[in-house]
């Protein structure tokens, strides 16, 4: 996959202008330099076309930018300029527009101003300084050509929240660009009767791009088979840096969850795999049984390595997880577990693989002589999320055929969890846990969510937008 997000900028500005005005082109232009110095160091390939000021250059720019497969423009309005030098732009490149209204200063000084007396100069140095001048105009004709843009207003030195909102759409547009090329794998079948998780897999694709491959359980299971002593001993130490192996954990299990460790890195080669979901209840193939059975820690391994694993075949979790992970928040498989209303928390954790980036200490590995709900026995892992701020991103299928982002931040806080072998932890929202429930639940999402570190709901909204979603947050 090629993840590397292009930016496509331009400014805008009126030819006629640079005749009138001395010093005037050559002033604005360097605004658009900065804008790109600015956004490449978000980590972007920034495609500037720099000052766009007639129609026919509009032309040419929109052709140059989809030359470029740039994923998304950002339109910086420098001075006064006509509509129809933007229109062609947008129109041609058919991606988001974010435009930025950024004045070159707090305020002009407007004694020194006064005092320059000629007024022709005057005039210059008032449109090196009127950005916001043309955006009702350009606003017009995007509403009626249904355009869809957004816009960021401030300054463009020392304003760390216009720059900051910016990175924001940098973020997102970079996530953006990580689903519409991500190769979800999904391996074996649903969990019978869990009507919520089904999934409408070409509308997934459909909203967020990507791939989905359809893997048979046989397929790791042939893999497990090829696995050598040195690749199995390997993996071990693995574990051992990453998890708190506990004591009972038996040897044969270690060896077994090994195994399929490394055959899960060849499958995730194989397909060349950005995420997967799982599930396989086994029904006497003693094989594939102990192959499934014995997944949890490689797909922990995976899951801290950018590459989501969702039990349970849940396809829209799995995408979820991908998201947080993407914007650099993890992104944990959860559920509701309990309520606690002396401690105002809710309880939320799962069974199955982890997310170590987030965990709060190290994450405990115990043997479990049933796995709850499902066929067979083995290891599992056991981890709270880091205590801090912490944003809920569920992906939800509505009624009507569409898919909305479900979101809420929180606080995961300190004290008792289950001890159960599973991820749980404690999480304090602004509004009471029964408000939190009853709101969460009345828009109808699975009941399992993607748990990330950091309130980056900002950043979700923003995806939303570029995804042309739909976008609800609960607190």
């Amino acid at each position: 996959m090629n993840n590397e997000l292009k930016i496509g900028l331009f400014g805008i500005g009126l030819e006629t202008y640079w005749s009138q005005f001395e010093g005037l082109q050559a002033r604005l232009e360097g605004y658009v330099n900065e804008v790109s110095a600015n956004l490449s160091a978000y980590g972007a390939e920034v495609i500037n076309l720099g000052l766009v000021d007639t129609p026919e250059k509009a032309f040419k720019a929109g052709h140059d930018f989809r030359k470029s497969d740039v994923d998304v423009l950002f339109l910086y309005v420098t001075t006064y300029a006509l509509s129809a030098t933007v229109l062609p732009v947008v129109r041609h490149v058919k991606v988001p527009v974010i435009v930025l209204n950024l004045s070159p200063q707090a305020n002009i000084d407007y004694e020194q101003f006064n005092k320059m007396g000629n007024r022709t100069a005057m005039t210059g140095e008032w449109l090196a300084n009127c950005s916001s001048c043309s955006l009702p105009e350009i606003a017009n004709v995007f509403k009626r050509a249904n355009i869809p843009f957004y816009q960021v207003t401030g300054m463009l030195r020392n304003d760390p929240k216009a720059w900051n909102e910016v990175a924001d759409w940098v973020s997102a547009a970079k996530v953006a660009r990580v689903m519409s090329e991500n190769r979800m794998g999904l391996m074996g079948n649903y969990y019978g009767g869990m009507l919520d998780v089904y999934s409408n897999l070409t509308l997934q694709l459909c909203t967020f791009g990507g791939h989905i491959e359809i893997i048979e359980v046989d397929e790791l299971s042939a893999l497990s088979e090829l696995v050598t002593e040195n690749e199995v001993s390997g993996k071990m130490m693995e574990f051992a840096s990453l998890f708190e192996i506990q004591e009972d954990c038996p040897l044969p299990e270690l060896k077994r969850a090994a195994k399929t460790a490394v055959a899960l890195d060849r499958l995730l080669e194989r397909h060349q795999l950005g995420s997967i979901a799982y599930y396989h209840k086994g029904m006497g193939n003693r094989i594939n049984e102990e192959t499934m059975s014995s997944i949890i820690l490689g797909a922990s391994l995976l899951t801290a390595r950018s590459v989501p694993v969702a039990g349970e075949y849940e396809v829209k979790n799995v995408q979820a997880m991908k998201i947080m992970d993407s914007f650099g928040a993890g992104g944990s498989f959860t559920e509701y577990y309990a309520m606690d209303f002396s401690a105002d928390v809710v309880l939320m954790g799962h069974d199955g693989p982890c997310h170590s980036g987030i965990a709060e200490g190290k994450i405990k590995v115990k043997p479990l002589q049933e796995f709850h709900g499902k066929v067979g026995s083995g290891l599992s892992v056991e981890m709270s999320v880091a205590h801090g701020p912490v944003t809920l991103l569920s992906v939800v299928e509505t009624v009507d055929g569409k898919v909305v982002f479900l979101l809420a931040e929180a606080e995961s806080v300190p004290g008792p969890i289950l001890e159960i072998g599973n991820t749980n932890s404690r999480y304090k929202f602004d509004i009471s846990p029964r408000d939190f429930v009853e709101r969460w639940n009345a828009h109808g999402p699975a009941h399992h969510c993607a748990i990330g570190r950091g309130h980056i709901s900002s950043k979700l909204l923003k995806l939303a937008e570029l995804l042309g979603i739909g976008a609800i947050r609960v607190c």
